[in-house]
């Protein structure tokens, strides 16, 4: 037989294989994603996500304090048919980035994508700049965005490979408007998203791109950081702030994610708003 089987849903990913090499216990390979902060919130919707849609996924996971949450995301992805790895990664560390590359490479021979979830936040006053010592600023920089570049440069070679490769960063709409957890958090995310415009010129034609600039997410950093009664305030403001009075949920940001990985070979370079029109009055 001669030409080519195409699998994948209109707009998704699509694999092309020879005909004359399919047989009733051949299939075709299933594209890959690694996900950072995929223990928790966004980075654990992502993987669950991109299971639902055929992928396989790699689900990073910062230490031991955090490996039974992402073992439990794993095996959410196993019983949606993935195949599911949980990999050791503090993106802090270059050798921990390159390390987690060939983990990848070991455990399933590619990376078709790289979303890169991890995030660390401190809740401090903005105009409490005494607050915010020198330390704080580094600390979160080099998560927010040097670790984001880690693992770009990590994975550059197996994306590249793909001939599809597309990266998704976390950016978010305090980097956008000066708003957020912290004046360091917002400059970090700011510069996460230009660090995408950078990274998708220099990447094309390779590799895509692109990031998400989400309001407050329900379920997402803040969580993790502030107890109850902080975190129910900080939900009823912006709740009257936005135009939508109403809180984005996890699962939103990753189907944007997927979407941009796997329905949008048009698109590069872009840091998209997701906030509910928070925007609007910021």
């Amino acid at each position: 037989m001669h030409g080519s089987a195409k699998f994948g849903l209109p707009g998704e990913w699509t694999i092309h294989l020879p005909i004359s090499k399919l047989s009733p216990m051949t299939s075709p390979a299933r594209p890959v994603c690694l996900i950072t902060g995929a223990a928790t919130g966004i980075g654990a919707a992502c993987a669950r996500t991109f299971a639902s849609h055929g992928w396989d996924v790699g689900i990073c996971s910062l230490d031991d304090d955090t490996r039974s949450a992402a073992e439990a995301v794993a095996a959410e992805c196993t019983a949606l048919g993935a195949r599911a790895e949980v990999v050791l990664l503090n993106v802090t560390s270059d050798d921990s980035c390159r390390a987690a590359a060939s983990t990848m490479r070991a455990h399933f021979g590619r990376t078709d994508a790289l979303v890169n979830c991890a995030g660390t936040t401190r809740f401090i006053p903005h105009a409490d700049l005494e607050a915010l010592p020198d330390s704080e600023f580094a600390r979160t920089y080099d998560v927010n965005l040097t670790g984001t570049f880690r693992m770009i440069r990590a994975c550059r070679d197996l994306l590249r490979e793909s001939g599809r490769g597309a990266v998704v960063n976390l950016s978010s709409i305090a980097g956008t408007a000066g708003l957020g957890s912290s004046v360091a958090y917002a400059a970090s995310k700011g510069a996460v998203s230009t660090l995408t415009l950078s990274l998708a010129r220099a990447l094309a034609p390779d590799i895509r791109v692109n990031a998400i600039a989400p309001g407050y997410v329900s379920g997402g950093l803040p969580s993790r950081v502030l107890d109850g009664d902080k975190l129910k305030a900080v939900e009823e403001k912006y709740l009257v702030t936005q135009a939508l009075p109403r809180l984005l949920q996890v699962d939103e940001v990753a189907g944007l994610a997927y979407f941009l990985v796997a329905g949008a070979p048009g698109i590069t370079g872009e840091v998209i708003r997701m906030d509910n029109g928070l925007h609007l009055y910021a």
